[in-house]
């Protein structure tokens, strides 16, 4: 009878701790990043299917840790920590976890939930940024200045919208890239203003020019921003510069065809006028005299 009790004690128990381990089965999340543009920072992860909510805080680095009050008990899988973070010059890290209603019946909300840490990020030295965009103004034959305008950021002051210049300042240089219409000869340029000088170009030639936001003072990885579109200044060029090569294959097959049919025309006009005065002076050779 002692081992029939012991035997049943036995399997209460196992059964118990199976309950326990089903039931606290959590699943953490998973793959956890950070995505940043023009200082827009969102943190991003995955997870398996389930019906659990997951609850992200923040810290600076060796600092109390903060609630998100967009990113509390959500089902969805990313939290804009944008305002939480600005673009302050700071490490940051942040703790996803994984909320279950029946746990913190049954522990209480000091039960020490799943949860995954992000890495440390700092949004002023690596958020990225996006295309600038500039236009053209003619100096002289040899210079141009590039009119570079800045992209708005999601986070406000005073409640003004700030740009990346009023957020990177004198941190931020420009990258700028320029070569000869149609020449695989590039030349580099860093510029301090949003007005950049560009000289020493050939007169009368066509150059196309590309900026990029740069940073140096950031880790290599995030130095540069994203290359802008090309755009061309026209210089005085003949017309025949800009043809491109299937426009030169059309005018030279026009002129072959041209000379083919004027050499054609030439040699059956001379032949008809050999045969007419052939003919001439065989009537008048046969004419009775």
């Amino acid at each position: 009878m002692a081992c029939i009790k012991t035997l049943l004690s036995v399997g209460a128990c196992m059964t118990a701790w199976s309950m326990t381990t089903g039931d606290t089965s959590v699943p953490k999340a998973q793959n956890v990043h950070w995505t940043s543009l023009d200082f827009q920072t969102i943190l991003k992860w995955t997870v398996e299917e389930s019906e659990h909510t997951y609850t992200v805080m923040y810290s600076e680095k060796d600092h109390n840790w903060m609630d998100v009050d967009n990113c509390f008990s959500m089902s969805e899988t990313e939290c804009d920590l944008t305002q939480q973070l600005e673009a302050s010059n700071k490490n940051y890290e942040a703790d996803i976890r994984a909320d279950s209603d029946h746990l913190a019946d049954e522990f209480g909300l000091d039960y020490d939930f799943p949860h995954t840490y992000a890495p440390m990020f700092n949004p002023y030295k690596e958020s990225n940024i996006s295309a600038l965009e500039f236009s053209i103004t003619d100096v002289d034959e040899g210079t141009v200045i590039l009119n570079i305008t800045h992209p708005l950021t999601s986070i406000t002051v005073g409640g003004k919208q700030q740009t990346i210049k009023d957020i990177l300042k004198n941190d931020l240089k420009y990258k700028i890239i320029y070569s000869k219409s149609g020449s695989t000869g590039e030349k580099y340029k860093i510029a301090d203003s949003s007005s950049a000088e560009v000289s020493g170009l050939d007169a009368g030639q066509s150059y196309c020019f590309m900026v990029a936001a740069f940073i140096p003072s950031r880790p290599k990885a995030t130095q540069l921003g994203a290359w802008s579109t090309q755009q061309c200044r026209r210089g005085d060029t003949h017309f025949t510069q800009d043809l491109s090569l299937g426009a030169w294959v059309g005018i030279i097959f026009i002129l072959i065809t041209v000379i083919i049919v004027f050499i054609t025309t030439t040699i059956l006009c001379c032949r008809r006028n050999h045969k007419r005065h052939k003919n001439i002076q065989t009537a008048e050779s046969s004419a009775p005299i």
